[in-house]
C-alpha cells in the first residue's frame, strides 16, 4: 500500500501547536530543572490544564504522551490517521523541547498507556483523568519482564501485593501506579497481570528517589508493596490466567509505549541536529543537501549521515503509529522503531557535542543535556538488545523459549 511521507494535514496544526509548546514553555525552563532534579515543575501544571481542556474540547487528539486504546472493530477497512499517530507526533515535538518535562506532565505518564492499552470499559472510564506511572522493573529482573517476582493473592475481593519495584518513572508523583505482579510464579509468565494501585494506600511506600545522568526533571522512584491490599476491580483486563496466549495480554502494553518512547528519541534527536546545523553554519560549514557527502567536509557528511538515520528512526515510529490506528498487529514494528530511534536518538546526540567541540560540551547549550536525556531512551521500555532479540523472534518466527 503506497504511503504518503507527508504530515497528515489533520495533525498539522497539532504539531505545531506542540512545537510552539516546546519552544516557548519547555525550552526556557529546561535547564533550570536540570540542575533542580526532584523539584516539581510548577509550569506543568498549567500546560497540563490546557491539554485536558483541548481533549475535553475535541480540539486535539493525542496531544499527549498517554497513548490510546486500539479499535478493532471487524470488517472496518477504512484507512485511519488516528490518535496514535497523533500522539507519536505531538510527543517528538515536545521532547524537541526536553524529554524530563515532558515525562513529567501530569496525566500523561506511561501507566495511562497501560491502561489504554488493556483496561476494560469500565475501567477505562473509572480510572479516566488519572495520572499513572508504571512499574515493571525489579532487583534482579530488568529487561526479562517475564521474570517478575512480585506477587498477587487474591484474598477475598482484593489482590495483596508484595515486592520491589525500582526505577519507576514519577513514582512519587503520580496518583496512582500500574504495578506488574504474577498470581502464580509456577503458571510463568501467563499468570503476570497489571493492577491499579492507587497513591495512599497502606503497604505501598516509595522507599527513595534516583539520581540520574539524565531527565532529571522526571521523578524516578523505588516502590516498596507490603501486604498491599488492592480491590480486585483494580486487576486490568481479565484475571483469567490463559497458558495458551501466555504473556502476550501483558505484553499489548508495550506494543503501545515502544512507539511513544521512540518519539521521545526521535524529537530529542531532532533538537540536536536542529541547533547542531545553526552551530555548523555559523563556524562556515554549510551542509548542502543537493550534493554527495563525499564531495563535502567531514563535518558536513557527518551530518548528512545523520539526518538520513533520523529519517529512518521517523519513519519506522510513524509505521508502528499508523498500524495500531489501524489494528494491525505492530509488535514487530513497535520493537524496530525503539530499537532504530533508540539507537540513532543516542548517536545523534552524542556526535552532535562532537561536531560542536568546546560548545557542545559545556552548559552553553543544551546539546550536552541532551545527549545525557537521550541515553534512557534506549534503555526503559526495553532496551536496545531486548528490542533486537524481540525483532530477531518475530523475524524468524522463534519463540522465547527457541531464541533466548
Amino acid at each position: 500500500m503506497p504511503i504518503s511521507l507527508e504530515d497528515p494535514k489533520r495533525f498539522r496544526p497539532l504539531v505545531g501547536q506542540a512545537h510552539q509548546v516546546a519552544m516557548n514553555m519547555l525550552r526556557p525552563i529546561s535547564r533550570k530543572y536540570d540542575r533542580a532534579e526532584h523539584e516539581y515543575p510548577q509550569e506543568l501544571d498549567m500546560l497540563a490544564a490546557m491539554i485536558d481542556g483541548l481533549s475535553a474540547s475535541g480540539a486535539s487528539e493525542g496531544a499527549g504522551a498517554a497513548g490510546v486504546r486500539r479499535d478493532d472493530k471487524d470488517g472496518d477497512t477504512t484507512v485511519k490517521n488516528g490518535a496514535n499517530l497523533a500522539s507519536v507526533m505531538s510527543i517528538a515535538e515536545m521532547c524537541w523541547g526536553d524529554v524530563g518535562l515532558l515525562l513529567s506532565m501530569p496525566r500523561q505518564g506511561l501507566g495511562n498507556s497501560a491502561i489504554a492499552s488493556v483496561a476494560d470499559d469500565e475501567q477505562l472510564e473509572r480510572f479516566k483523568g488519572v495520572w499513572a506511572g508504571m512499574a515493571i522493573t525489579e532487583p534482579g529482573t530488568g529487561s526479562d519482564s517475564a521474570n517478575i517476582k512480585t506477587t498477587a493473592v487474591l484474598d477475598g475481593d482484593e489482590y495483596v501485593i508484595n515486592g520491589e519495584k525500582i526505577y519507576v518513572t514519577s513514582g512519587d508523583r503520580a496518583d496512582h501506579i500500574v504495578v506488574w505482579a504474577t498470581l502464580d510464579r509456577e503458571l510463568g509468565r501467563a499468570a503476570i497481570k497489571s493492577f491499579v494501585v492507587a497513591k495512599g494506600t497502606p503497604g505501598m511506600r516509595v522507599d527513595r528517589l534516583e539520581h540520574k545522568l539524565g531527565i532529571r526533571a522526571s521523578d524516578t522512584a523505588t516502590i516498596i508493596f507490603d501486604d498491599c491490599r488492592v480491590p480486585k476491580e483494580n486487576l486490568l483486563g481479565s484475571p483469567e490466567v490463559d497458558v495458551k496466549q501466555g504473556f502476550a495480554g501483558a505484553m499489548a502494553t508495550f506494543d503501545n509505549t515502544r512507539p511513544l518512547v521512540a518519539a521521545m528519541a526521535v524529537g530529542c534527536a531532532r533538537a540536536s541536529l536542529d541547533l547542531t546545523r545553526e552551530l555548523l553554519a555559523d563556524a562556515g560549514v554549510v551542509v548542502d543537501y543537493d550534493r554527495p557527502a563525499v564531495l563535502q567536509s567531514a563535518a558536513a557528511a557527518k551530518f548528512l549521515q545523520m539526518e538520513a538515520d533520523w529519517e529512518g528512526a521517523y519513519l519506522l515510529t510513524l509505521e508502528a503509529a499508523w498500524m495500531a490506528d489501524n489494528g494491525r498487529p505492530n509488535s514487530l514494528e513497535a520493537s524496530m522503531a525503539k530499537a532504530k530511534a533508540g539507537r540513532v536518538g543516542s548517536d545523534i546526540t552524542l556526535s552532535c557535542v562532537e561536531l560542536a567541540g568546546s560548545v557542545g560540551y559545556s552548559e552553553s547549550e543544551l546539546l550536552e543535556k541532551w545527549a545525557r536525556d537521550s541515553k534512557i531512551l534506549d534503555i526503559f521500555e526495553g532496551t536496545q538488545q531486548i528490542q533486537q532479540l524481540i525483532v530477531a523472534r518475530r523475524v524468524l518466527g522463534l519463540s522465547s523459549a527457541e531464541l533466548k
